[in-house]
């Protein structure tokens, strides 16, 4: 016998969000499925809080830096560590950031790599997301995604040192010191 699994829309989605029978469970809405979040370990939460005050601070009065909160895309609504996106913040009083308000998404990686450069690539390409970055905790590299054509990003480049650029802002030099922590 084969186990078939309901697909979600959206819509469902919001509904069961809105019931509240989901509160307080560790899950975010992927590709039409309800998937389990992994756990925050000691050194994502450190790596994520600090990067996130580093990027407010340089990105002030240009972006909104969102922490872990979910973003709406076509069938999926997940909640990257970082969501950096387009001002003002109020837009997003009655929504979640959607693809067109996204500069970049970030998420940090030890336990879900995998998760991240598998699954995550393909719906954020698929959405139009002009970049998306990994902090890859395990390897202590950043691997920066960019040019989204249908499923998947057809630029994948690699940094350990340095200081790095986003599309959006290629202004603001951005230190991998400051991502890494080294």
């Amino acid at each position: 016998m084969t186990s078939i699994i309901y697909q979600w829309s959206i819509d469902e989605w919001h509904e069961l969000v809105d019931s509240g029978v989901l509160e307080g469970k560790p899950v975010e809405f992927l590709e039409g499925k309800i998937i389990e979040m992994s756990p925050e370990g000691i050194e994502h939460s450190y790596t994520n809080d600090t990067v996130a005050d580093y990027l407010r601070k340089i990105l002030a009065k240009k972006a909104k830096v969102k922490e872990s909160h979910p973003i709406t895309l076509d069938n999926s609504e997940p909640e990257p560590d970082l969501a950096i996106v387009r001002l003002p913040e109020t837009i997003y009083r009655n929504h979640h950031p959607s693809a067109q308000d996204i500069y970049w998404l970030i998420e940090v990686s030890n336990k879900t790599l995998q998760k991240d450069l598998e699954e995550k690539v393909i719906t954020y390409a698929r959405n139009g997301i002009p970049e998306y970055w990994v902090i890859d905790l395990k390897n202590k590299k950043l691997i920066v995604h960019t040019d989204p054509q249908n499923d998947k990003y057809t630029v994948i480049q690699e940094f350990t040192s340095g200081s790095i650029t986003s599309q959006a802002f290629p202004h603001i030099q951005i230190s991998l010191k400051k991502l890494l922590l080294y």
